[in-house]
């Protein structure tokens, strides 16, 4: 079978099922596992699809539908990276604050090992960080919402306005030259706005697939941002309007 004949067939697949896994393509297909990951690679480069670990979803699911956990999944390596390298920015006794999304819930696992506060209305970031010495953690509070296990609303809104951030570390669902950060969720749309309004330093975590995207709800524009820590394949032109407006690009 041909790759165009095995992608046309990945495609149609995604269009019944909502996802599949790489191993079930292969048997069916008869191919390797590495073959059908470099068809899942060129379909994710054309937009059809965008990979989660052990296979992919269709697009429009990674951005509205996928609950935290299975966000935590798509283009993981991506992130891990992207975390490792905000981490180094942190420095002795920072107070900064993390968000709810699976990027920067990543950044938790590559925290420093000296003294920080750190703010967050995360309630994985708070478990994750319940034992770890040296940290003191201060929730939002707020209305808790199930599907990214956060705290939103006015009560997390009037808790952030209390605190001076030095670091603000957060991601998105669209960053957009134009338009500039946008959110599918009104209610996180309008926290991370507020969040930003008291942060001296924003770094937005953001993989080459959320680069020029709009969504639904837009809470910052560019000029908002100190600082975009992406990945190394990240459109070229978008890094250099970045740098052109005094945007500092770290390219994990």
């Amino acid at each position: 079978m041909l790759p165009v004949e095995r992608q046309s067939f990945i495609v149609a697949k995604l269009a019944e099922e909502e996802s599949v896994r790489t191993t079930d393509l292969a048997i069916t297909l008869e191919v390797t596992d590495e073959t059908v990951r470099k068809d899942l690679e060129s379909l994710e480069r054309r937009g059809e699809l965008l990979r989660i670990h052990g296979g992919a979803v269709r697009p429009n699911q990674s951005r509205v539908e996928l609950a935290l956990n299975e966000r935590k999944q798509v283009n993981r390596d991506s992130k891990t990276a992207i975390a490792r390298l905000a981490a180094e920015r942190i420095e002795p006794n920072d107070t900064i604050f993390i968000d709810a999304s699976s990027t920067a819930l990543t950044l938790v696992e590559h925290l420093p090992s000296f003294h920080l506060t750190v703010l967050t209305n995360a309630h994985n970031v708070i478990t994750a960080l319940a034992d770890r010495d040296g940290i003191d953690i201060v929730c939002t509070g707020g209305i808790y919402e199930p599907r990214s296990r956060s705290y939103i609303g006015l009560p997390a809104e009037s808790t952030m306005r209390k605190h001076n951030i030095h670091k603000m570390f957060f991601s998105c669902n669209g960053i957009h030259l134009e338009r500039g950060i946008s959110e599918t969720n009104p209610r996180q749309a309008s926290f991370k706005e507020r969040v930003i309004e008291c942060s001296e330093t924003v770094y937005c975590l953001a993989d080459s697939t959320k680069i020029g995207l709009k969504s639904s709800f837009f809470f910052a524009e560019i000029s908002d941002l100190t600082t975009v820590v992406t990945n190394e394949d990240s459109d070229p032109g978008f890094i250099a309007a970045l740098t052109n407006q005094e945007i500092e690009v770290l390219k994990a």
